[in-house]
């Protein structure tokens, strides 16, 4: 890593091995075979969907590589991963040593489930001053061989935690790894390796493995660059499909200005002014103090129809972020709507719209691709869901038909949430909460017709971000109002036990449900320079 270890990505994409069908109508699909990697062991019960994992040790590794460690995933998914391999090419102290010895952590003979053969997990023991990567798995009760993996020097690793839940029986369970301190400038490098140990956390080992560091000074020599961000948008930007209902659908943030949005300022409303192309006379940096904000047009029938926004015009903002060590190069598209829909709830049986509850002038919402700067591939896609969201891993993901390699995506009626697959998502608990209806319809955007890229600090001079972006308060006002008649003409119609239900989801709404509050920008929200919220 950096002037002392070189890295190899070893890997697995067999997907033609399908355990469980998928509600999707096209996977990714690579253009030619794989390399099978030698499946270790295996269980077929535990872990997600109660379908088992599988273990697997990398093959064909490079020459003068060295496995850092096992990989393993859930059977409920396509085989689709990789695993880090390590060369020492220092004049130095050596980054790479081989452990001292190994651990039993544990194995599974007493296991009453259904399993290929027995399987044994081992830690390494590293010597003073290095750090174990990863966990060895092996079929046989003998210890593996000292080289069988290496240790890194410890000034080249970083803190590592739980990432995803691999499997689990009997009080434990296997997770896969990544870096603790995720963001922009974080050095923390997944290795793709797992822990494992009793309870949810693995405590065990979990302390004892670390992830790498990327101490190479130019370590963002391995970015792409503006031409190339082009390309990866071109070749991975997904379809974004909305419900045959909507009726807010997106623009382009220009289209917004030049019909008529206007910028108020704090104390002196009743002088707003007209917004300049490309946000040109609009306040630059500061902080989301409340000085100034954006709403819609002042006359009625020009406020209705820039609420609807103007498909034809849409188009989406790249930011470019380097991720993991710059290992990985994610790319945010944020797509902007003048006006967030009212909400409807479920309750019970019914579904009952909620008024204003839930509307708000102006939305961003994004979807991030997270591409391997080893091999350019798409690796997964985050779907931003109002406050956190979901990664989806690209084999599990539904792709445009005809061998595309364009993964679809799905905006929630009025909210504008996105998701994997069509459906209804709840917000709340039980049979009661917020609908997020989704649904394919022949109202469809292209996110890589009309792309423009925005940011990538990394890229320097190359890019000039727009004065929009660096507008750091609300794109729609802050508006309170009395929701207690509307509720109460909702409980009138409520059998008893549906009504105190209704009471109790109400009383636990946040206090933003009950008014209506711009958004800030995408440069403010957390995900700008960190990882994406889960």
């Amino acid at each position: 890593m950096g002037n002392y270890l070189t890295l190899s990505s070893c890997p697995i994409r067999d997907l033609s091995k399908r355990r469980k069908a998928l509600p999707i109508e096209t996977i990714f699909k690579l253009p030619s075979s794989t390399p099978s990697w030698p499946q270790v062991w295996s269980t077929h019960e535990g872990g997600p969907d109660n379908l088992g994992a599988t273990f697997f040790e990398p093959s064909l590794i490079p020459d003068g590589f060295h496995m850092l460690g096992s990989y393993s995933q859930p059977n409920n998914k396509p085989l689709f991963g990789w695993t880090l391999a390590a060369k020492d090419i220092s004049n130095g102290s050596s980054p790479l040593t081989e452990p001292i010895d190994y651990t039993l952590v544990w194995s599974s003979d007493s296991l009453k489930i259904k399993q290929d053969g027995t399987g044994y997990l081992w830690l390494p023991t590293p010597p003073d001053g290095y750090k174990a990567a990863g966990l060895v798995v092996t079929a046989s009760k003998d210890k593996p061989p000292i080289d069988k993996v290496w240790c890194v020097r410890s000034d080249l690793t970083e803190a590592c935690e739980n990432e995803a839940w691999v499997w689990g029986s009997n009080g434990f369970d296997v997770h896969t790894l990544r870096p603790t301190s995720r963001g922009t400038q974080a050095l923390g490098v997944r290795v793709g390796t797992f822990v494992a140990g009793p309870g949810s956390n693995g405590t065990l080992v979990s302390s004892s493995l670390a992830c790498l560091k990327n101490v190479n000074p130019n370590k963002n020599s391995s970015m792409p660059n503006s031409t190339q961000v082009d390309a990866l948008c071109g070749a991975y930007s997904p379809l974004l499909y909305f419900h045959p209902n909507e009726k807010y659908l997106p623009s382009s943030v220009n289209w917004y200005f030049a019909n008529g949005a206007l910028l108020y300022k704090k104390g002196e409303e009743s002088k707003p002014v007209g917004i300049e192309p490309n946000g040109a006379n609009l306040p630059q940096g500061g902080s989301n103090d409340g000085l100034f904000w954006m709403d819609l047009p002042v006359d009625q029938n020009a406020k209705e129809r820039v609420k609807k926004g103007d498909l034809s015009s849409a188009q989406v903002y790249l930011h470019a972020k380097p991720m993991l060590g710059s290992t990985f190069t994610d790319l945010a598209i944020w797509v902007f709507y003048p006006f967030n829909g009212p909400a409807t709830a479920k309750v019970g049986p019914l579904k009952i719209p909620l008024g204003k509850i839930g509307e708000h002038i102006g939305d961003w919402e994004h979807l991030t691709l997270r591409v391997s700067n080893f091999s350019g591939e798409l690796w997964m896609l985050y779907f931003s869901e109002h406050s956190k969201g979901e990664w989806v891993e690209a084999s599990e993901l539904e792709f445009v038909g005809g061998g595309g390699n364009k993964p679809v995506a799905y905006a929630s009626l009025n909210g504008h949430a996105l998701y994997p697959k069509p459906g209804t998502v709840l917000q709340g608990g039980g049979n009661i909460g917020i609908r997020n209806d989704t649904a394919k319809s022949k109202i469809v955007m292209d996110t890589g017709k009309g792309f423009s890229l925005v940011a990538g600090d990394y890229l320097g001079s190359a890019i000039t971000e727009p004065p929009w972006l660096n507008f750091l308060r609300k794109w729609g006002p802050k508006i309170d109002y009395d929701t207690s008649e509307e509720f109460r003409k909702i409980e009138k119609i409520l059998p008893g036990k549906l009504k105190s239900a209704f009471e109790k989801f109400v009383n636990g709404l946040p206090n933003e449900v009950f008014g209506e509050d711009g958004p800030t920008g995408p440069k403010v929200k957390a995900n700008w320079s960190e990882d994406e919220a889960i």
